[in-house]
């Protein structure tokens, strides 16, 4: 109840004779002709006849009769009805007035007071209004009037009485509750209207009307008050001060008080004498109390703002010497004080803590934000404005219940015509088999969908044909791929984001029967239907849950996927305001940044329910409002809706229960005499049981089993069998009643089969949870939901059913064949009741959520490479609906007005939260961001919680928790830990079977025990693991909530700790892995995992017996079927070891230098491939590890395939670091990434190891004067060259080069010369044995043509010289390579020819061998290299004719021992550091792991034989 307003006291005036005051004030208004409300009178000379005379205490004791009466009533103030019942209850209750008879009346005549009014009434409000009638009829008797029964004549309507008896009746303040705006529906017959509370007592003023007054017309506002005030105080009506008399005034003027008593209260404060300024401020109340309300809104902002201090009280503070007039002046101001305290709740206290001063000139200020933003039709201006026509509330006995009308359908409009299916292209029509016409939305769409490329929005109520939509903008896409009459499926790819995992389902089930004449492949990609890497390839169109897509699109790897993507088609877009609605904006924000970025067209199609903030979801979803939006009403629903919203009031758990069942099972046999069918929805499998068994419980003893009855049906026999053979027994023990059920705990067939006999009207009702809704087209006449509280594990208990299952559910109401509406019924406690109203007359505006995940998102795009520094982020975050909405209603988002008035674009407070999510992410060492720079590094930590969908709190805690060496029990405990399950709570319910649940299915040790939040998420860890029976509904959909995460949050830290390069943290979480992923534990036997085949007894006894796989493998089937005492399973379990998953490896280990090995690793599978146990393909993970530091030096996935699996060793080679001292060995594990305890090692020992040379030795480069050309001695090879000087490293090498025959090896950095190097070694062969020939090596065909059209312009026209070219693609003639004097070959091509070198005399006259990128020797190509080589310095030894060899490489780490092999002495070894570049090099590497699980090679060059 609202508070009684303080009121100021006489004692502000000198003393005066109050009757004398009394009768002016009298002869003033008799001056006056008021205009009295006729409806008021009536029911006043109904009840006091001779109203007119009637004293002060019998018009007092009648408003309080009939605010009693108002209350009965409900508020529900209607003239009418207000006159009759007035009436009638008066002459029920007045009569004797002794106790014993009001008693006896309140007894006796209760139930005809309960007939009067409709429904039942509380004790209190009877006794109420029969002590107030009595205590009226008896003040009448004292007064000597008359009881009338009778209907008095009406009086004159212009009578003159006393000054306030004119006013509309209002109840006092005391019958006004303070509701919250949820609740608060006035609702009135005519249309149930609901005004504004302000607007009621505005009316009940307005008779104030005087033709005498001061016509002050639109000025009146606080400043005429001001002046009025001044006034009053100059001429002395008044002992305040003008502005402590204005504030008094605003007071009493926002007080929720009745029309007289302002009047009273007013007159009081100024006076006799200013009556006529009482009449103004009653006359335009309104205004005023708009102006303080705005007036006090603007200080309010301004105390909001840090800038503003606190003002100290300006009395109170010092001490002074006062008169006795002073010092009562103020303790009335401290009294003022100490009531505007009392007040804070009604919002008065405002107007006393402020001077009117301000008050006043802040109602003269604009509204802050009224320059910034347009009021427009954004959720700030929405208010609940009314219900539809038509709407009825009732209340009845423990219950309220309002019924809206169906919506007629608005009829077709003279230029709407409806799109005829034949008017579609010829293959699109083969996706409409069996539809005339698309109907009144998709026909209105259908141009802009079919035919353009916007991007579009259709906000229509559920059943309008969405999904029709959704087909035709598939359609058009398939069209812009279609080219002379064949479609080029491989150019495209369509996605389909739907909310939930069970409507995927359904709409991979339709658009792939309906796309199967276009040969168009649809299939599902969620949590449940992974998709292979082929699959995906083949598919045309993915239909996938926000999440999944999120997941995909988040890895740089599947680029290739979102690459092809053309359309996105968005489904329930109003899940924007759902805890999930920030994957949405996530998902949009990244498509359209890759729409911008990459110049692409991706054209976005959002379907959506009717929702108030559809103009910003297009500008969000970037639609044209003009062409691509399309928002329809509730006239537009194929089958119109009728609703009905019951509201039980009673607070009892039993009978509230008993009501629900009493309200559903009425509504269902309402519907069912009519001739339709009904579901029934409950939110839990157990209650679907529970409800229909109640529902037939309640039928029965109404004696009405025989309305649900199917006996009758033709087919009901043969029916009957089908169902007693159905799984479950109390499918077969409804069907008898005609009732049914249909959950998810139940067999597919079961599910399928009642499905069946709903459709075909063998069922009357089903009962059944919101899957039903989701997953299956099932649609009846009527659909009750009965309760609307659902666990949700994830809210930690119970939540209201959402606004998606309310609307999904609804849209399962009327058939479209056969009905002509559909009925949607909600049965839920009164405190829902506006809820829900609002929520489905769609007057709830859409909110982001994507605050609450900015960090989690920012860190995906920093992963991805898309965002790199806070400029870009804040560029990101403008993609997001938070954007718009934050703009829009920006104190939802904790942003003041202030800041928008100072940053209309919101760009600082954009900045401020990337900014506050990038410290938070650096903090969690998630990403590392750079203060000064503003850039974003991504590490290792951050890819992995992107990559697995990790909270940000998740990684903070494992940070703190996970350390190298862990426990099994510590493990689970920091899992327990992760914030994904940081709302399950703990119930006292819960605790027996929690502690039995300890004992029997968990191995582990729980920290803190069942009483524990962690306890028990521990408990429901090991409980999934050890699948274990759970009784709890609440315990096992928390058990479910937790199954959701746990395999992911196992995967993570396993990443984490192999990452972290943990080798022992790694191969536990990896077991544990395993042991999520099977339900199996790491120290069960290993053929559990056989379990569809190996019988839980078998395994029971292997373990008994220690049996492991080693000791099988060795045993014969006899002997295994003695040990288990089974002797014919001895061969089975032999069968299933030959099975089990097995690798035999080997390796060769080669030195690099003394701190990297070269280990190439030999894998060979033993083990027999069968595709139902290990599918097309096994993935094992090669570790090397190092088991004395615990630290792991290499890590890949390796994939085996069912083609290597057939006994060929596969190859893999990589490089792992070694250090000093040298550790006895490394371990290389294969570790199975699925089967547990499938792992096989090899040991790489060090003891015999030799390593190359400590030193690597580098050449110098000596700081030489550069040669000059001259240095050739020769014009014509001069004019070879068009520089001027030769670079360091010639100059270093020139003399050795040009002037001596000594074999070389060069090695140098890419780009320093090296092949003027060899021209050099060539030009001197030319000067000395001008009848070789050389012979130039190159590693690649492209390096030949390079050299081929190089030297063919200068050596071959400049000298005149013949060259040939001897490649795969080119062999020349034998003439002509007699004749040549350069040869440019491959390895392969000339170690060829050079076999028959006996033969061929051309190979016997080379002079000099140029062997380009030798380097390659330690590659796969190496051997040939070798071969020719030593074949070369063979035939040298033979012939006795000497052959130069000039080897080219880059830097190289054992350059002397290639020296030592090709001969060369030390005047020839040039080995050059890699830094000796004659033009400096700056190396940036950024590392992007671009497959998750691929391996991360080492780049380097080393030779090695």
């Amino acid at each position: 109840m609202l508070a009684p307003l303080p009121r100021l006291t006489s004692a502000l005036r000198g003393h005066y004779d109050a009757d004398q005051a009394y009768l002016l004030r009298k002869s003033a208004l008799q001056a006056l002709t008021l205009p009295r409300p006729r409806d008021e009178w009536e029911i006043a000379r109904k009840i006091v006849p001779d109203w007119d005379n009637a004293p002060s205490n019998v018009r007092q004791a009648y408003k309080q009769f009939v605010g009693a009466v108002v209350e009965l009533l409900n508020g529900e103030v209607v003239s009418e009805e207000l006159l009759q019942i007035s009436q009638a209850v008066y002459a029920l209750y007045a009569g004797d007035n002794t106790e014993s008879n009001v008693s006896e009346k309140v007894l006796h005549k209760r139930n005809e007071l309960e007939n009067i009014v409709g429904y039942s009434v509380q004790d209190s409000i009877v006794k109420k209004i029969a002590q107030l009638a009595q205590m009226l009829f008896s003040i009448q008797q004292g007064s000597g009037c008359e009881l009338v029964h009778r209907n008095a004549e009406d009086a004159d309507e212009n009578d003159i009485s006393e000054f306030g008896s004119s006013f509309d009746f209002k109840p006092p303040s005391r019958f006004i509750v303070d509701v919250s705006l949820d609740d608060d529906l006035s609702l009135e017959c005519g249309g149930l209207s609901s005004k504004p509370f302000e607007n009621e007592q505005y009316d009940a003023c307005s008779n104030f009307t005087s033709r005498n007054s001061i016509s002050v017309g639109d000025h009146v506002n606080l400043r005429w008050l001001k002046d009025q005030c001044d006034l009053i105080t100059r001429s002395g009506g008044s002992m305040l001060s003008g502005e402590e008399l204005a504030k008094a005034l605003c007071r009493v003027i926002l007080s929720n008080k009745a029309g007289d008593e302002i009047a009273g209260e007013l007159l009081d404060l100024v006076g006799d004498a200013a009556f006529e300024t009482v009449q103004d401020l009653l006359l335009h109340r309104k205004e005023l109390v708009d102006a303080i309300q705005h007036g006090l809104m603007i200080l309010k902002l301004e105390k909001m703002s840090p800038s503003n201090q606190r003002k100290m009280p300006t009395y109170g503070t010092q001490v002074t010497v006062q008169t006795e007039y002073e010092r009562q002046l103020d303790k009335i101001r401290r009294k003022e004080e100490k009531r505007s305290k009392r007040s804070a709740e009604t919002g008065m206290n405002d107007i006393v803590s402020d001077n009117f001063s301000s008050l006043l000139l802040a109602s003269e200020r604009k509204q802050p934000f009224d320059d910034v933003i347009g009021t427009g039709e954004g959720a700030n201006s929405f208010t609940i404005t009314s219900l539809p026509q038509g709407t009825t509330r009732k209340h009845m006995k423990g219950y309220e219940e309002v019924k809206i009308p169906p919506t007629p359908t608005a009829p077709l409009k003279s230029n709407e015509k409806l799109i005829e299916i034949g008017e579609l292209d010829e293959f699109a029509q083969a996706a409409f088999q069996g539809y005339k016409s698309l109907n009144r939305v998709q026909s209105r769409i259908f141009q802009a969908t079919y035919y353009t490329n916007e991007n579009i929005l259709v906000c229509a109520p559920t059943g309008a044909g969405k999904t029709n939509i959704a087909m035709i903008a598939v359609l058009h896409e398939v069209k812009q791929h279609f080219r002379d009459g064949i479609l080029h499926k491989n150019e495209f790819k369509i996605v389909y984001v739907a909310p939930m995992k069970a409507l995927a389902a359904e709409v991979t089930s339709t658009f792939s029967r309906r796309l199967s004449p276009l040969n168009l492949v649809v299939r599902e990609l969620t949590g449940d239907m992974q998709l292979s890497k082929n699959e995906i390839e083949e598919t045309q169109m993915i239909v996938t849950t926000p999440e999944k897509w999120d997941v995909i699109t988040r890895k740089s790897s599947d680029m290739s996927l979102s690459m092809l993507v053309k359309l996105i088609i968005i489904d329930e877009v109003h899940l924007l305001n759902d805890d999930r609605g920030s994957v949405i904006e996530a998902l949009v924000a990244r498509t359209l940044r890759q729409v911008e970025s990459m110049q692409s067209m991706i054209r976005i199609v959002g379907l959506s329910a009717t929702l108030p903030t559809y103009l910003e979801v297009a500008q969000f979803l970037r639609v044209n409002p003009d062409t691509g939006l399309f928002y329809f009403d509730s006239s537009y629903r194929p089958v119109p809706l009728a609703q009905q919203y019951i509201g039980i009031s009673e607070r009892d758990y039993t009978k509230r229960s008993e009501q629900f069942n009493t309200l559903c099972y009425e509504k269902v046999v309402e519907s069912i005499k009519q001739g339709h069918q009904a579901l029934v929805f409950v939110h839990t499998r157990k209650d679907t049981g529970k409800t229909a068994r109640t529902l037939i419980d309640l039928a029965a003893n109404a004696g009405q089993l025989e309305l649900f009855s199917n006996a009758s049906h033709p087919q009901y026999s043969l029916i009957k069998k089908d169902v007693s053979k159905a799984k479950s027994r109390e499918v077969a023990e409804f069907f008898e009643s005609g009732f049914g059920i249909h959950n998810a705990g139940m067999i597919r067939s079961d599910r399928s089969l009642m499905e069946r006999l709903f459709a075909d009207g063998l069922l009357k009702v089903l009962v059944c949870t919101a899957t039903l809704a989701w997953g299956v087209n099932l649609p009846a006449h009527t659909v009750v939901i009965k309760g609307t509280q659902l666990y949700d594990p994830k809210a930690g208990g119970w939540r209201d059913l959402g606004m998606l299952d309310v609307m999904q559910i609804f849209g399962r109401a009327g058939r479209p064949q056969f009905d002509k509406s559909g009925e949607g019924i909600i049965i839920t406690t009164h405190d829902k009741l506006a809820y829900y109203l609002r929520l489905l007359t769609s007057q709830l505006p859409i909110e982001s959520q994507f605050l609450g995940s900015l960090k989690d998102n920012l860190n995906a795009e920093v992963a991805l490479g898309t965002v790199t520094n806070v400029r870009e982020a804040c560029a990101w975050l403008g993609y997001t609906y938070l954007f718009i909405r934050m703009k829009t209603n920006p104190l939802v988002y904790g942003i003041a007005w202030e800041e928008v008035i100072g940053d209309p674009s919101l760009g600082a407070k954009q900045r401020a939260f990337i900014i506050d999510a990038a410290r938070a992410l650096d903090k969690a060492k998630m990403m590392r961001y750079d203060e000064k720079s503003g850039n974003f590094y991504c590490t290792e930590l951050g890819r992995i919680a992107s990559h697995f969908y990790l909270q940000y709190s998740s990684v903070e805690t494992y940070n703190e928790m996970l350390r190298r060496h862990m426990s099994d029990s510590e493990v689970i405990n920091m899992v327990a830990h992760s914030s994904e399950f940081e709302n399950i709570v703990v119930r006292e319910e819960e605790q027996d079977e929690l502690e039995t649940l300890s004992r029997k299915a968990c191995p582990l040790e729980i920290k803190g025990g069942p009483t524990d939040k962690h306890g028990k998420i521990s408990i429901l860890i090991q409980v999934y693991i050890s699948r274990a029976l759970i009784d709890s509904s609440s315990l096992h959909s928390d058990a479910q909530y937790i199954s959701q995460s746990l395999a992911r949050i196992m995967r993570a830290l396993f990443e984490i700790c192999l990452r972290q390069g943990w080798s022992e943290m790694t191969s536990l979480l990896l077991d544990y892995c395993k042991a999520v992923d099977r339900k199996i534990w790491p120290q069960q036997h290993p053929l559990r995992q056989f379990d569809r085949d190996l019988s839980n007894e078998i395994c029971s006894k292997l373990e008994d017996k220690n049996a492991d796989l080693d000791r099988l493998y060795e045993m014969e089937e006899n002997d295994v079927g003695a040990l288990i005492r089974f002797s014919h399973q001895g061969r089975l379990v032999k069968q299933y070891v030959g099975y089990f998953p097995y690798v035999n490896l080997s390796a060769t280990v080669s030195p690099i230098t003394r701190t990297v090995l070269k280990v190439d690793l030999l894998i060979t599978p033993e083990f027999v491939w069968r595709d139902r146990h290990h599918g097309m393909s096994q993935r094992w993970w090669i570790i090397v590890e190092d088991s004395e530091n615990d630290t792991i030096y290499h890590s890949e996935l390796f994939t085996l395939t069912k083609k290597m699996a057939r006994g060929t060793p596969t190859k893999i080679s990589f490089n792992v670091p070694i250090f000093e001292p040298h550790p006895p060995q490394y371990y290389i594990r294969a570790i199975s990434d699925s089967w547990l305890q499938a792992e096989s090692l090899f040991t790489i020992s060090f003891h015999n190891l030799t390593l190359p040379q400590t030193q690597i030795t580098h050449t110098e480069l000596l700081d030489l004067k550069p040669l000059p050309l001259s240095a050739l001695g020769n014009k014509t090879y001069q004019d070879l060259y068009r520089f001027s000087h030769f670079n360091p490293i010639q100059t270093q090498a020139f003399h050795v080069l040009y002037h001596t025959d000594n074999n070389i090896l060069l090695g140098a950095p890419t780009g320093s010369g090296k092949t003027i190097s060899a021209e050099l070694a060539m030009l001197h062969l030319f000067n000395t044995q001008p009848d070789m020939k050389v012979v130039y090596i190159a590693p690649l065909k492209a390096i030949v043509r390079e050299r081929m059209n190089d030297w063919r312009q200068r050596l071959v026209t400049q000298l005149g010289k013949k060259m040939v070219e001897m490649t795969g693609d080119f062999t020349p003639d034998m003439m002509a390579l007699l004749s040549a004097d350069i040869i440019i070959s491959t390895p392969e091509k000339w170690d060829g020819i050079s076999r028959s070198w006996h033969s061929r005399s051309y190979v016997m006259k080379v002079g000099l061998m140029i062997l380009d990128e030798i380097h390659l020797l330690g590659a796969d190509r190496g051997p040939i290299l070798e071969v020719i080589v030593s074949r070369m310095r063979y035939i040298s030894s033979q012939t006795e004719r000497s052959i130069r060899f000039v080897g080219l490489s880059t830097a190289l780490a054992n350059a002397r021992d290639l020296a030592d092999w090709l001969g060369v002495r030390d005047d020839g070894l040039f080995n050059f550091k890699p830094s000796v570049r004659p033009v400096p090099l700056e190396v940036h590497i950024q590392v992007t792991v671009f497959d998750l699980y691929g391996a991360n090679q080492s780049l380097t060059s080393p030779v090695a034989n």
